[in-house]
């Protein structure tokens, strides 16, 4: 028997698509690796596409999904992925398509024939149960049988022509949601890409994530990310949490309303950095660097601390 984790795990390292070159945007295609990142590295990102079937909506949403610069960042270090410029490779793999283009083909007609035999069964299934239940509610008269020997009108065999036949079935066509195959796989590029991050938010990102948290957008809160013990799906979230820079100076006023904030929506605001170690000959003279670039990566060692505030009433 094959092991249904097995079965469910994509290729790995993923492609991931950076589809913008300005404002820099991550986005994943592939329902697998998007459901395989959710339940075994606890990667939520947003869901960002429409549903064919209820197309004027925005309450529940599809492919793709959009992730954070944090979340591609630590999926890039890990091995787990690999950026994709999406123009540069859109543009070769249209200058060499394939030959397993008509076999992919075909491959579709027959996923889209099995999904119009599945539809259609379960279509006579459920007129088949509401037949049943309308029988049963109004049982049909006892009607006496003739005994004159006449024919009875309902005695007249059935002709060819009154037997309904069963409609043919046209395949369900739809497009796929990747496009490899029939195109190779995305190329990797050397040395990978990085997004960039500020260090002190990919820091708290990390360390939050360490922990076992699912970590999503906090805008609605107006923090940075959104804190869950576990599935969003399953739990409500614990904490606002928001970086900052262990020298940065934080307004009063900011610390209270984040506190008042927080306990208004009976979460803890939490606020969090890296700890900053003794003065050396890199850091006296200035800054720690507030940003990490493509091709810098977090010092091992670092020691991350948080704090949660929250409002008291008097």
């Amino acid at each position: 028997m094959t092991d249904p984790e097995e079965d469910l795990r994509p290729e790995v390292p993923l492609p991931i698509f950076q589809i913008s070159q300005k404002v820099k945007r991550y986005q994943l295609y592939d329902i697998k690796a998007v459901t395989w990142l959710r339940r075994t590295h606890n990667i939520l990102g947003v869901l960002i596409g429409g549903l064919p079937q209820s197309p004027q909506q925005n309450v529940f949403l599809g492919l793709p999904l959009e992730l954070q610069p944090e979340e591609v960042r630590y999926l890039v270090e890990t091995g787990i992925a690999y950026i994709v410029d999406d123009l540069k490779n859109h543009e070769c793999a249209l200058r060499s398509v394939p030959r397993q283009l008509e076999k992919h083909k075909e491959i579709l007609r027959k996923e889209g024939m099995a999904a119009a035999r599945a539809f259609e069964k379960q279509k006579q299934q459920k007129t088949k149960e509401v037949l049943q239940r309308l029988s049963v509610r109004q049982p049909a008269p006892d009607l006496e049988i003739a005994t004159n020997g006449d024919d009875s009108l309902f005695d007249t065999p059935l002709s060819r022509n009154s037997i309904r036949k069963a409609p043919d079935l046209v395949p369900y066509f739809s497009t796929p949601t990747t496009s490899y195959p029939p195109f190779p796989a995305p190329p990797q590029h050397s040395p990978p890409l990085l997004p960039d991050v500020s260090r002190p938010s990919y820091a708290l990102f990390k360390h939050l994530h360490s922990k076992g948290y699912f970590l999503s957008p906090g805008l609605r809160f107006g923090c940075q990310f959104s804190v869950y013990p576990g599935d969003p799906l399953r739990f409500h979230s614990h904490f606002l949490a928001t970086s900052a820079d262990w020298d940065e100076e934080l307004e009063l006023l900011d610390i209270v309303g984040g506190g008042r904030l927080g306990t208004g929506v009976k979460k803890g605001w939490l606020i969090g950095g890296v700890e900053k170690g003794p003065v050396n000959d890199d850091t006296k003279h200035g800054s720690v660097t507030e940003s990490m670039g493509s091709g810098e990566e977090e010092t091992a060692g670092e020691k991350v601390r948080t704090f949660c505030i929250e409002w008291g009433g008097m």
